[in-house]
């Protein structure tokens, strides 16, 4: 008995074929658990996590009572955040401060002063200005959350258990 026939089978029983297909697919299996490769992204390669403060501000938010909803996202310490329709997870909230809403008034001297908006639908909208901390990587084009730069301007919305909203961010503050 020759160990291979005129059909390529060794011994007359198995393909030089199927001998070769059984060891490509051993070999990537191998490959693929024993040496899976480098972890993370090449974006992360040289950066440095940091504790970040980021102020955004809230205009114009139609609430029933804003008085509450402050207080509220205050005590709960924590929001969600959406950066660019990209979910973040949570930052802590260090801060809520309400920013008075007011219209100007000309006076008779010429002069301009501001007073509180007297209408009353505005008692039903709010203005606030929210610091937020949290880590954010560092990068040379600044603070990296998930996979978005934060920056001035930059649009984010926050959600809680009762409520979703777009900010504006109008500082982001690096401690040295």
């Amino acid at each position: 008995m020759a160990i291979l026939d005129s059909q390529g089978r060794l011994f007359g029983k198995v393909s030089l074929l199927d001998i070769g297909a059984a060891l490509v697919i051993l070999l990537v299996i191998f490959g693929v658990f024993f040496y899976p490769g480098t972890g993370g992204s090449v974006a992360q390669v040289g950066t440095q996590t940091k504790a970040i403060e980021v102020d955004a501000i809230v205009r114009g938010l139609s609430v029933a009572q804003p008085d509450k909803l402050m207080t509220d996202i205050k005590a709960a310490q924590k929001t969600n955040i959406i950066i660019r329709n990209q979910p973040y997870g949570q930052i802590n909230v260090k801060d809520v401060k309400p920013l008075p809403r007011t219209v100007t008034v000309s006076q008779p001297d010429g002069s301009v002063k501001a007073f509180p908006d007297p209408r009353p639908e505005m008692a039903y909208s709010a203005d606030m200005l929210m610091t937020l901390g949290g880590n954010a990587n560092i990068t040379d084009d600044g603070p990296v959350l998930g996979n978005n730069k934060i920056k001035i301007g930059t649009p984010i919305e926050l959600e809680g258990q009762t409520y979703r909203f777009n900010a504006t961010i109008v500082e982001v503050r690096i401690p040295q």
